[in-house]
């Protein structure tokens, strides 16, 4: 009677009388329960509402913001060249190399690898460094660690997922972090830190070189919070290495298992009487051609392909490396080209922020095999010559 008289039984809901008492005589319009309902759901946590569209829309941009990754690091430079002893170098491929590299944040290392002797080397302040997580270039030397124990061939197809499948042509040619993640947990730390001391990681890769630093490499399995052995094989999480190393070990690939340490000389008359000096030799020369199948895949169609668009007269071999850390992005790139004349190792690491990664390398690399090209650098009779001609022609270094 009450509400009839005041007007309002028109607008209660004759369910609501056999509802909660405390529900009994409430009303609510259409938009007041929307409200409601978008004020409880900004109080829900997110999960409550995972999978729906109002997460989709609501919490995207949240999400996107919460995992931007700032960078501190620049990824340009001025005056890389300003402190490098240059006396020794190949005047050739240093030019090759300081063009190719521009005004990049990074460095270029150039190596014969039939002697170990550095052609180049173009910021040495960065190249002679303590060095930076590897990121995927790790990939070659697992690879090589799986393929000597014979935990896979170059067929072998890793599960990557219910429909999924990847050999190591495929797994190297694009960078696959899964496939080396498995292999990394089959092979086990203790022989993954083996055969990578054998390949040169955790000590100096030149033979006194002036100011050249160590990189690291963990005597323990790093801590499973950060992914354990499965993302040391994949990231190199956990691994310092420096640029150095990383030329020394594509040295071994390239000549067949021979890991030179690495000469810079500082003089012309240290050019003239180079003597190579070899570490120690690799039992990798039957695996090579399984690995090199997926470095050529990468310049061909995986993750170096950027190479091609400045260069694709030779065949070039490589792998890629982009990883970040403490706000800085590391970009690698290690190559050799597959000649019988002008044969050379590259290696070029950059640091900074989003311009910054494994492909801008890569193309780094192309212009600068361009640039060698150009000068007849893979001519017969040419490589070479512009320091020293007979070092090409060394087939036969004394082990030291």
């Amino acid at each position: 009677m009450l509400l009839e008289a005041s007007g309002i039984a028109a607008s209660v809901n004759p369910r609501a009388l056999t509802a909660h008492p405390k529900a009994r005589g409430v009303t609510e319009n259409q938009h007041a329960k929307k409200r409601m309902r978008t004020l409880a759901r900004s109080r829900a946590p997110r999960s409550q509402y995972a999978g729906s569209r109002y997460s989709a829309t609501r919490y995207s941009s949240t999400r996107r913001h919460r995992y931007y990754e700032r960078f501190h690091t620049s990824s340009f430079a001025s005056d890389i060249t300003e402190g490098d002893v240059t006396a020794g170098e190949d005047p050739v491929v240093r030019q090759a190399a300081i063009d190719a590299l521009g005004n990049m944040n990074g460095t270029v290392v150039a190596i014969e690898p039939t002697s170990g002797r550095v052609l180049a080397m173009v910021n040495q302040r960065l190249a002679l460094s303590s060095g930076a997580q590897p990121c995927s270039t790790i990939k070659l030397s697992v690879a090589l660690a799986a393929l000597s124990e014979g935990v896979i061939d170059e067929g072998t197809e890793v599960s990557l997922g219910s429909r999924s499948r990847m050999n190591l042509t495929e797994a190297l040619a694009h960078s696959n972090n899964a496939y080396f993640e498995a292999v990394g947990r089959k092979l086990g730390f203790e022989k993954v830190q083996y055969y990578a001391h054998q390949f040169g990681l955790g000590e100096l890769a030149g033979y006194h070189i002036p100011g050249e630093q160590l990189g690291t490499y963990p005597e323990v399995e790093i801590s499973p919070k950060l992914g354990g052995v499965s993302k040391m094989c994949s990231y190199g999480e956990g691994i310092s290495m420096t640029p150095l190393q990383l030329g020394a070990l594509v040295t071994a690939i390239s000549n067949g298992g021979t890991l030179y340490y690495l000469q810079h000389p500082t003089n012309p008359e240290a050019v003239a009487n180079f003597q190579p000096r070899v570490k120690r030799h690799l039992d990798i020369e039957p695996v090579i051609p399984e690995l090199s199948d997926g470095m050529a895949g990468a310049v061909a169609y995986g993750t170096a392909r950027s190479v091609g668009l400045n260069f694709n007269e030779e065949s070039i071999l490589g792998k890629t490396g982009t990883c970040s850390h403490a706000g800085t992005r590391f970009g690698w790139f290690a190559s050799y080209a597959n000649t019988d004349i002008g044969r050379i190792v590259t290696v070029v690491f950059l640091q900074g922020g989003r311009p910054t990664f494994g492909p801008k390398a890569a193309e780094i690399a192309g212009r600068m095999y361009r640039n060698l090209y150009d000068h007849n650098f893979f001519v017969a009779g040419e490589a070479g010559t512009t320091s020293n001609p007979g070092l090409e022609k060394v087939s036969s270094p004394t082990p030291q």
